[in-house]
Formats: structure tokens, sequence, C-alpha cells
């Protein structure tokens, strides 16, 4: 599956990801905005694992960013159980060298289409750790709405931080 975004293309995974998955993910930068359950540092192995988890995933979940024909970082949900079963988790995280170039906020608009058009979904939820504006940035122009703040309940890297929570609703379409 392909995905064509104006300077980057957004696809399925492949084993040959694993190396630039891996040099990319090995930052501390991008470790700190995720949760602690992403590897850091991150090494080949736990690319490999990661791949493997995806790669034959029908349809699929998590997709590659690839800028120039080389993985630039990784977009997607993250189904939970019970009453959250139909409001996945929305998550991404682009390689530092591809900061600031205008990609995150157009790979969630379309991941966020393809997500309601693939999957039996309510909406999507994404949670942004306070210290990271950037990516309320990108929810708030890919048009995702900020539901509130969670003041105080995220411990990352020694420090207590707020969890700010957006929501994309499933577009509501009116025939009359």
């Amino acid at each position: 599956m392909e995905i064509k975004g104006s300077n980057f293309t957004l696809r399925n995974w492949r084993e040959s990801d694993a190396a630039d998955l891996q040099r990319l993910a090995d930052n501390p930068n991008i470790a700190a905005n995720l949760y602690d359950r992403f590897p850091s540092p991150y090494t080949f192995a736990d690319a490999e694992w990661f791949i493997g988890q995806k790669i034959d995933e029908q349809p699929a979940t998590s997709l590659v960013i690839e800028v120039d024909g080389a993985f630039a970082g990784t977009i997607g949900i993250e189904f939970r159980g019970d009453v959250f079963s139909k409001s996945p988790l929305f998550g991404y995280w682009l390689g530092e060298p591809y900061w600031d170039r205008s990609i995150m906020t157009e790979a969630a608009r379309l991941v966020t289409r393809y997500a309601f058009a693939t999957f039996d979904i309510i909406c999507l939820q994404a949670g942004v750790f306070g210290s990271n504006p950037a990516s309320m940035r990108v929810l708030e122009k890919a048009g995702f709405e900020k539901q509130g703040i969670l003041k105080g309940t995220v411990y990352k890297l020694g420090q207590i931080l707020d969890e700010h929570i957006y929501v994309s609703y499933r577009p509501v379409i009116n025939y009359l």
C-alpha cells in the first residue's frame, strides 16, 4: 500500500527499513516525546522486532514515512481494548533530519483519512506531553481538537508533565 504526500510517501514496512529505523530512532530527542516502551537506546534488534510485528499486518496500522526513497519516520494507530476498542491511539515520530519540512501535518491528515476509511472506529485519540508543543501544532493543523489537559499525569525523564489530549472524529457525511 502507498499513499503519496507532496514530498513523501506513506507505505508498508520492509525488512530493509531496519538500519534506518535504528539510526533515526536511537535519538534521545525522539524518545523524550514517546512512551517509555519506546526503547532508548534503540538497537538494531529493537528495529527488527518492531518491523517483524508490523510487516505483514493487513490492513496496516503502522506506516513508514519515506522521503527521497529513505525511511524518515513512522505514523499509525494502536487499537485498544474494552470500551476504547473504537477509539485507537494515534501516534507518530519523524527522524530529526526531517523536522521542519512540513511533512508530519500532511502525513497526519492522510493517515487520519486512511484510518476512517479502513477501520470501524469512531475517533482517533492522541496524547501529547506538555513538553512537545511542535506535536500539538501538528495535530491542530491536521484538524484534531484539543479535548483537555491532564495536569501532572506523565512522569518522563525525571519530570512530571501534563498530557494534552487531542481527538479527531469520524467525518459525518450529509448526502442531503
